[in-house]
């Protein structure tokens, strides 16, 4: 549990939003807490996507929708690999890590472009950071099951149902956030440039032009085979179960 939380803090939760035991309980599932990711001054240094099943739409149309934002951030504003998650109801995450955190306001404006650009046909809500999220993993409390970090090469085997039977193990959850990178201020303020520009607007700020540097194993162009994901998970000492390997 320990790393998890160092991950979590690593890459999400500002300073001080909840203490050690509530955090741990949360991810017990004794509990489901929604945790503001930002802080009472203001700033954040998380954003989170929710891509919701929609009724009238094709069965997979939000899991593909999620595969080619996720593309996009890294292809084309290049961000460092988001972490996915399922939510536990109807639907997936897309998580982003800021370095340095931003003003919730800046955020929400990069959110909406981001919107305009790559997934104009969705909602999005306006107090969508600001708004507390309930982070992985944790107990869904409406359909009893868990909302968890997933490899992204699974992702569409939870089209149907978006969320664990079974808590997962906390190494495992670890193991997919563990090498996740933040977004550099500079990454940030480059794609906002470049997403204002797109839309007529002048830049905010002037930035020199960044060096695309893309994993192409780490993009979500196509889902992992059934090897890709058990080679994943047996390098992260995990079995393909999601019970992780004890090692002494």
């Amino acid at each position: 549990m320990k790393k998890l939380i160092s991950e979590l803090t690593r890459l999400y939760l500002p300073a001080g939003t909840l203490s050690a035991e509530v955090l741990a309980q949360h991810m017990l599932g004794q509990t489901t807490v929604a945790i503001n990711l930002t802080t009472d001054d203001g700033l954040t240094r998380a954003m989170v996507i929710p891509f919701h099943k929609m009724g009238n739409s094709e069965e997979a149309q939000h899991w593909s929708r999620l595969c080619a934002v996720a593309n996009a951030l890294q292809a084309q504003l290049g961000f460092p690999a988001p972490a996915v998650s399922i939510s536990g109801a109807n639907g997936y995450g897309l998580w982003l890590s800021l370095e340095v955190p931003i003003p919730a306001a800046q955020a929400q404006k990069f959110l909406e472009l981001l919107r305009k650009a790559y997934f104009p046909e969705m909602d999005l809500r306006l107090d969508a950071v600001s708004a507390p999220v309930e982070l992985p993993p944790c107990l869904h409390q409406g359909t009893g099951k868990w909302a968890a970090f997933i490899h992204p090469g699974m992702g569409a085997s939870f089209c149907d149902e978006s969320g664990l039977e079974m808590a997962p193990p906390f190494a495992g959850q670890a193991a997919f956030l563990d090498g996740l990178q933040s977004i550099s201020g500079a990454q940030f303020l480059h794609a906002l440039n470049m997403l204002q520009q797109s839309h007529g607007a002048a830049p905010m700020v002037s930035v020199p032009a960044l060096e695309r540097r893309v994993d192409p194993d780490g993009l979500l162009l196509r889902d992992a085979s059934l090897e890709d994901i058990v080679k994943f998970l047996h390098s992260k000492n995990i079995e393909p179960t999601f019970r992780h390997l004890i090692q002494e």
